[in-house]
């Protein structure tokens, strides 16, 4: 039946008595393809039934329907005329992973962080109504994770005192990429008990609330989304589902599943791969060390807004529960949260991705900078993250917190630097600090040597050469090492570390000695180190050339990293093919 739906109007041909085995075809078509290709599994398994009856009720794209987030939004991009080309998902040059307005018209808004949806669709029913277009719709899934953040209730907010032609959908699966957290949590888990003594919240908020109903029951969801298709102003239908439905692994390893990597279509099983003799992953490495710390400094605090698997805080949340917190997607409150820590001297190791701390910007600056509080940002998934694309890479973070007053900003080179960076922070500093490093693996086996304490903006030579010089920082320093092994030339190579306090000392010698020099970093020339750089050469009237590589002033698509490293010029065959044109 799948094979003949290339459009939501073909599926409105259907008599809903056809829709469950159309649901089996899809809850199928996706494990098949995922099975091979890796994606975000579980969620898109668990609203399958919700998103047929959507389209099938509602005359999208004119009626609105906007994804939060988009992890679950592959079963609509396959409704929608995307399914014979659903393979190349994730992949440099095929669809995107979330919903795009480019690719689609039925992408009606672009996503990837949370809790954006409501905003944008009580956006489109304002505008609606000003253009009188009083019979549009306008759709908002929402996960119950999602739904606790701010920015959600910000929406809500304003919802509740508007005529606005709105339906917000609360996906309720009790889990985000980790388990759900927090008070609402509670409540909602007693709203599907009939236990909730409360007032109802989003009645209280002037929604006409509908639910809870079963999200895998097609011909009630359809009756049901029928009835408040003909009700006037904001709306609330509370929906429960099952993360990764209709994949018995999937349901019970539902953190697991979220993204399982490959796996068998027919059992669910993952593909196991032998990682006893590779490098540690990045986030074990912080989540291991700052255990190991821990256990040592009583004052040491661990935060994560909804990331603690993803971050490898689970670690410490096991093994100290009453100084590890998951605040769920809350980045601001984990920002200020961590700044009221510090002020009573708490030693506290804020962990979040680099692309979600953009959604703290202010409390980065009023909360913990203006007032110079000692706060450790660690920033996991720093730089390029691959196959997610432009809306999860870390390619801001230098430049966004390079022009913070009273910030220190380091990238480690590798494990080593990273555990060392954690151990001289916790000693104390007198300021705060951001440590940036990327997703995936490092490069050295035995990581867990004993702390050393780094001095505090000082650079080094990793390499001695002639003539050229590399300037790098971060990770991205491997490639530079790895572009000039085996040649008949040699070139210097400076791990430059800190990016703020930038070792002055270090570029003075550099200057003198160097006519051309070649800087790399996996985040925006702009603001970062390329731009540091020229911007003190040109202050010394350095006379030499220099040449920044890193990421140039556009979004980056998704792809591989590797893919993406090539693309931007700082892969090791692209450094290389460079360095060669000023030998």
């Amino acid at each position: 039946m799948l094979n003949h739906i290339d459009s939501p109007q073909a599926l409105r041909q259907l008599t809903i008595d056809q829709l469950p085995q159309l649901s089996k075809e899809l809850r199928q078509f996706i494990i098949t393809i995922l099975s091979t290709k890796e994606g975000h599994l579980g969620a898109s398994l668990g609203v399958i039934e919700l998103t047929i009856a959507l389209h099938y009720v509602f005359n999208t794209p004119d009626d609105k329907l906007i994804w939060d987030v988009g992890h679950q939004a592959y079963g609509h991009k396959i409704l929608t005329g995307r399914k014979d080309i659903f393979h190349t998902n994730r992949q440099k040059g095929g669809l995107s992973g979330f919903p795009k307005i480019s690719e689609s018209n039925y992408d009606t808004f672009g996503v990837g962080h949370s809790s954006t949806s409501i905003s944008a669709a009580l956006g489109m029913a304002i505008a609606a109504n000003l253009q009188d277009k009083k019979e549009q719709q306008h759709i908002a899934v929402i996960g119950d994770a999602s739904i606790a953040s701010g920015m959600a209730f910000e929406g809500l907010n304003h919802a509740g005192v508007t005529d606005a032609n709105l339906l917000v959908i609360l996906n309720d699966n009790a889990i985000g990429i980790d388990p759900s957290v927090g008070a609402l949590k509670k409540y909602l888990t007693n709203v599907k008990k009939g236990t909730a003594r409360e007032e109802n919240i989003f009645e209280a908020l002037n929604f006409d609330y509908h639910g809870p109903v079963d999200g895998h029951d097609l011909p009630t969801l359809i009756k049901t989304l029928k009835k408040l298709q003909k009700i006037k102003g904001p709306k609330f239908l509370h929906v429960i589902t099952t993360k990764g439905k209709g994949l018995a692994l999937a349901e019970k390893h539902q953190v697991t599943y979220h993204a399982p990597g490959k796996f068998d279509a027919a059992t669910g099983e993952r593909h196991s791969k032998d990682t006893t003799q590779l490098p540690p992953k990045y986030q074990d490495v912080f989540g291991h060390t700052i255990v190991e710390l821990a256990s040592a400094n009583k004052k040491i605090i661990g935060i994560t807004p909804a990331m603690p698997t993803g971050s490898s805080l689970k670690y410490m949340i096991e093994a100290f529960p009453d100084r590890a917190f998951d605040v769920g997607i809350a980045e601001q409150h984990a920002v200020t949260l961590s700044a009221g820590m510090a002020t009573q001297g708490m030693v506290v190791f804020c962990n979040i991705y680099s692309t979600f701390l953009q959604r703290a910007y202010d409390q980065i600056i009023h909360d913990v900078a203006l007032q110079n509080l000692p706060v450790i940002f660690c920033l996991d998934r720093a730089g390029l993250v691959g196959q997610d694309g432009p809306t999860h890479h870390g390619s801001f973070d230098l430049a966004y917190l390079n022009c913070i007053p009273n910030m220190i900003i380091y990238a480690p080179k590798d494990e080593i630097d990273l555990r060392n960076i954690m151990y001289t922070a916790q000693l104390g500093l007198p300021h705060p600090i951001a440590i940036r490093y990327p997703r995936g693996r490092g490069v050295t086996i035995n990581w867990k040597q004993p702390f050393q304490k780094i001095t505090i903006g000082k650079g080094h030579c990793i390499q001695k050469g002639k003539h050229i010089a590399i300037l790098s920082i971060g990770t991205v320093i491997h490639n530079a090492l790895r572009a000039t092994e085996d040649k008949s030339y040699t070139i210097s190579i400076y791990d430059i570390g800190f990016l703020k306090p930038i070792d002055t000392e270090l570029l003075d010698a550099i200057f003198n000695t160097y006519n051309v020099i070649i800087t790399i970093e996996d985040g925006t020339i702009k603001g970062g180190l390329g731009s540091v750089i020229t911007d003190y050469a040109f202050a010394k009237a350095y006379k030499g050339i220099i040449t920044p590589l890193g990421v140039p002033d556009e979004f980056i698509t998704h792809g591989t990293t590797e893919e993406l490293q090539e693309e931007i010029g700082i892969s090791p065959k692209e450094i290389a093919n460079t360095i060669e044109t000023y030998l």
